[in-house]
């Protein structure tokens, strides 16, 4: 049994359906990216996943549990996880507070076990922690998005444009974390702009088109496929997927 399985998910916001039956497996310990155009709905998909939004029909199943009308916060602690698009920091707190307020959260007790080793995996943030989280460059931001959705050990994390507005130098830095996760037993669910790197990692992959599955299969499969190479492995600088 698959770790995460959404069976004919059906989201959106008032009036409008973004997602028209969306169904797909995480397995365990592996990495699957979700690429698509945006306005596919890619963002829309996560927060569903993480009862952000409201599912309207379908199922959600995570770690043999249903999580379909879950609150967010208990799906938190069920260990699915998610690293939001723009990072959204607790900007006027310092790191270690973003990072004691995360562990808190997820497991109600003290997280100071949990950020030393957050500082041991990112030490650049150790010699930030007394600072405004809001004040840290982008890629150190990213870092504390990282190390906060680890606060609470998660089995499973979504990861929503990780690379997003990052430099070059700092997009390679994301995705080496992204692999060091994924080689520590997390699975992850990707939805990454930049659909190149995004699928060279993944195990699996989805193309998500006008809120519908138009195409699937391993990584490295869809990297040769020239219709997804013409489509969308060039380089992509606008919004996200809402």
């Amino acid at each position: 049994m698959a770790l995460l399985e959404i069976e004919n998910l059906k989201a959106g916001y008032g009036r409008i359906e973004v997602l028209h039956g969306i169904s797909l497996r995480l397995e365990a310990h592996t990495l699957c990216a979700i690429v698509g155009a945006n306005g596919a709905g890619k963002t829309t998909l996560l927060l569903a996943l993480s009862r952000l939004i409201p599912i309207r029909e379908g199922r959600v199943t995570f770690d043999g549990r249903d999580i379909t009308r879950a609150s967010s916060h208990s799906v938190v602690r069920a260990g699915l996880v998610q690293v939001p698009e723009g990072r959204r920091m607790l900007a006027s707190m310092s790191v270690e507070e973003n990072l004691q307020v995360a562990g808190e959260a997820a497991h109600r007790g003290s997280a100071g076990s949990g950020v030393t080793e957050m500082y041991e995996r990112f030490p650049i943030l150790g010699t930030r922690r007394s600072l405004a989280a809001g004040s840290l460059s982008g890629g150190e931001q990213q870092m504390l998005a990282f190390a906060r959705a680890l606060m609470a050990r998660p089995k499973a994390l979504l990861l929503d444009e990780p690379s997003m507005g990052l430099a070059p130098k700092l997009v390679e830095t994301v995705f080496e974390i992204i692999a060091q996760e994924r080689a520590r037993g997390t699975s992850i669910l990707l939805v990454e702009q930049n659909a190149r790197k995004a699928l060279a990692l993944a195990d699996y992959a989805y193309v998500l088109e006008r809120g519908t599955i138009s195409l699937e299969g391993k990584g490295s499969e869809l990297l040769g496929r020239e219709e997804i190479t013409a489509a969308y492995l060039g380089e992509i600088t606008g919004p996200s997927s809402r």
